[in-house]
């Protein structure tokens, strides 16, 4: 006579958890065990209990006091509780070399042409407009022209690179009316680099920051970038001490 398999009815052992038990294969499955998506989904199995009244961790008097100072000097910025500025990425003046030069010469040429042209245009055979007829259009086109370069001026400006004991924020102003911020967590961040390219940016000491994020393998770049190397192996230092559970300490730029 055959025995049936004994069979453990004992209801005090709950159903075992594949996240706390993950196992090393599961068949017919594309299967990463540091996916703990993959068996997030169990009916009945309790991973861990929390006090829904539970104190939030408390921040170190340090921390509040350069948290406020950031919040006093950026108000602009988004700061959690306790997150302080830690780099403020400056961008090098050389990037405003193009559009100030750029307006200088045009200014530069509507003047000349005002001081040249010709007081009395009746003596000329060719028939062309009185100075005070020309006179009012130059002046609007020096005004359009001196708005168009301060506002290109100010759109460089406004493109700004920070770093904070948590986070990486990037402010980003395409045009007068576009502007969008990018905020991504130090322990998302991968890897951080920087490039200089040509004679000019190594003379003058400038690049461009790049970080690349895990999973999506999104790419932040910001350009012009004073001291770049400096910058990195801060951002670098920051990152492995972030990932690492240790305090990310403040730096003055």
């Amino acid at each position: 006579m055959n025995e049936e398999p004994r069979q453990n009815h004992d209801q005090s052992i709950g159903p075992n958890s594949y996240v706390t038990n993950a196992p090393e294969s599961a068949p017919g499955h594309n299967y990463d065990p540091q996916i703990r998506a993959q068996y997030s989904n169990e009916p009945k199995v309790v991973h861990a209990t929390r006090d829904p009244d539970a104190a939030n961790l408390s921040v170190s008097n340090e921390n509040s006091q350069l948290h406020a100072a950031s919040i006093k000097k950026y108000p602009h910025l988004n700061l959690s509780e306790g997150e302080f500025v830690v780099l403020d990425v400056k961008r090098h003046p050389i990037g405003l070399l193009l559009p100030v030069f750029a307006t200088g010469v045009i200014l530069f040429a509507i003047i000349i042409g005002l001081i040249f042209y010709p007081s009395d245009t009746t003596t000329l055979v060719a028939a062309i407009p009185s100075y005070e007829q020309i006179l009012l259009p130059a002046l609007l086109l020096m005004i359009l022209v001196g708005t168009g370069g301060c506002v290109a001026i100010w759109v460089y400006l406004q493109n700004q690179f920070y770093m904070t004991n948590e986070s990486v924020i990037q402010e980003i102003q395409h045009s007068l009316f576009s502007r969008h911020e990018q905020t991504v967590s130090l322990g998302s961040i991968e890897d951080a680099s920087f490039k200089q390219s040509g004679i000019l940016q190594t003379l003058l000491n400038y690049g461009t920051v790049r970080l690349s994020t895990e999973g999506e393998e999104t790419t932040y770049r910001f350009a012009f970038v004073a001291n770049p190397r400096r910058h990195v192996a801060i951002l670098n230092n920051a990152i492995e001490a972030f990932k690492n559970g240790r305090a990310v300490d403040p730096y003055e730029s």
